[in-house]
């Protein structure tokens, strides 16, 4: 996957369809690349594989095969001898203060909640990718 400077390239990690069809409606027409991943595992393999290539990774938190926690985690190991890190976005209904705070301890950079309002992801966007 080639990223020039216009194109952003988001990963969406969840396990649940509708989740990321929502995501997909909110950013079309924005100047992002779409890619979804359906689990835990398939968004480690999409990361490591195409790490220079994404821009941002919304990783949901409860996905049953490997939570976004330990996704998170294994990122994070892998991008030690890397130059530029991910930025990785907590996807979560679960953003209670303790749950954010652990969030942040494993190398989360932000949380986006759920349900998603269409300015909170855009605000996200801004942040990270624009």
């Amino acid at each position: 996957m080639e990223n020039n400077n216009n194109l952003k390239n988001i990963l969406l990690c969840d396990d649940n369809v509708l989740n990321r069809k929502l995501i997909a409606a909110m950013i079309t027409g924005l100047p992002h690349s779409f890619m979804e991943a359906a689990n835990g595992r398939e968004s480690l393999a999409r990361v490591l594989s195409d790490h220079d290539s994404i821009d941002l990774v919304l990783l949901d938190i409860g996905m049953k095969d490997f939570s976004g926690i330990e996704v998170c985690r294994a990122i994070r190991r892998s991008e030690q001898d890397r130059k530029r890190p991910l930025p990785i976005i907590a996807y979560t209904a679960h953003a209670m203060v303790n749950d954010r705070a652990k969030y942040f301890a494993v190398g989360f950079n932000d949380i986006l909640t759920k349900p998603t309002m269409r300015e909170d992801l855009f605000e996200i966007l801004r942040k990270y990718v624009s």
